[in-house]
């Protein structure tokens, strides 16, 4: 698999992760790039900045999952 792919893989798994992962893939990235001595772009990043993020991940359409009522009932019985 060449870089682009890989990159285009990360950017959909990232998309679909909790807001919490999110933020610890942030912190990874954050210390890989000091680590190599490369500034980061999102340094100056204001906490109003963060907030967006978290919240436009929060409210993705795209995470609503539906179940079944007989779903909901085996996942409770287990």
């Amino acid at each position: 698999m060449n870089n682009s792919a890989i990159r285009e893989q990360l950017h959909k798994q990232i998309d679909r992760l909790p807001d919490e992962l999110v933020g610890q893939i942030a912190d990874f990235t954050m210390f890989l790039m000091t680590r190599r001595e490369i500034k980061p772009l999102y340094d100056e990043w204001v906490h109003s900045q963060w907030q967006d993020l978290a919240l436009s991940q929060f409210f993705r359409d795209e995470d609503e999952i539906t179940y079944t009522l007989d779903e909901a009932k085996d996942v409770y019985k287990q």
